[in-house]
């Protein structure tokens, strides 16, 4: 179960790289704009704002989000369904697919799919998280009772090939962001950014006992392994980046 409050912990941060991967489509005038995995929908409305004559459509698994989402009044339609047996439309000149994909198993074959049935001129643009190797994600794959993905996303050539290969033109990059998370709180920022997103699958199979003695144990780690200076947390955390033209 995804949880808007938890996930939107540290926006800022989680909304960055989506404007950077927006501010590389060239599209002007689409007839269609597809967010997959749209979570709680503040993102997708802005590419509702960038271009006002479309017709904006967010899309996620979770009901959670979706109820979240469509709430708030505006244009876009938000949709509760399963982005792997999502087909474009006809009409769909802009796909965006934002830190959605790695949670997709054989997400790789569904990239060449959609390449593939895309309208001639289309934008298919997509972010996800690279940060798999990290202290963080390495303790929480040791110290789980669930098993969890080592990496479950490839790097900018990896999926560039998969697009070049399907007849896209790609541009493709890798970034580095360094996150200062202020330590303003009894919990250490990190932990509280892995109970958003990476965790859940751990929490959502566990008892209360249970995850409480994991997430003790998690914690010890993660402090040992991003100290507090001067007040701040440094988070690196990587992210891949392919912006395709079909």
């Amino acid at each position: 179960m995804w949880d808007p409050a938890v996930y939107r912990r540290f926006g800022a941060e989680r909304s960055r790289p989506f404007f950077d991967l927006v501010a590389r489509i060239g599209a002007e005038r689409p007839r269609a704009v597809a967010d997959l995995g749209c979570g709680p929908g503040e993102l997708t409305r802005t590419l509702a704002e960038r271009w006002p004559g479309a017709r904006v459509t967010g899309i996620d698994s979770s009901a959670e989000m979706i109820a979240k989402a469509a709430a708030e009044p505006g244009s876009v339609d938000f949709r509760l369904g399963d982005i792997a047996g999502w087909r474009p439309e006809p009409d769909v000149d802009v796909v965006v697919t934002n830190a959605a994909l790695q949670w997709v198993p054989g997400h790789e074959d569904m990239l060449a799919r959609w390449a593939r049935e895309l309208p001639a001129g289309a934008w298919l643009a997509m972010q996800v998280p690279g940060n798999f190797d990290s202290p963080g994600h390495r303790a929480a794959r040791e110290l789980s009772p669930v098993e969890l993905r080592a990496d479950p996303v490839l790097d900018a050539a990896g999926y560039a090939g998969i697009l070049t290969a399907a007849g896209a033109t790609v541009d493709a990059w890798e970034t580095t962001y360094l996150h200062l998370l202020p330590a303003d709180g009894p919990e250490h920022p990190v932990l509280r950014w892995m109970e958003g997103t990476a965790l859940r699958p751990v929490r959502a199979a566990l008892h209360d006992a249970a995850w409480a003695t994991f997430r003790a144990a998690l914690a010890e780690r993660i402090i040992a392994d991003h100290p507090v200076r001067h007040g701040l947390v440094a988070f690196p955390f990587r992210r891949i980046f392919v912006v395709a033209t079909i």
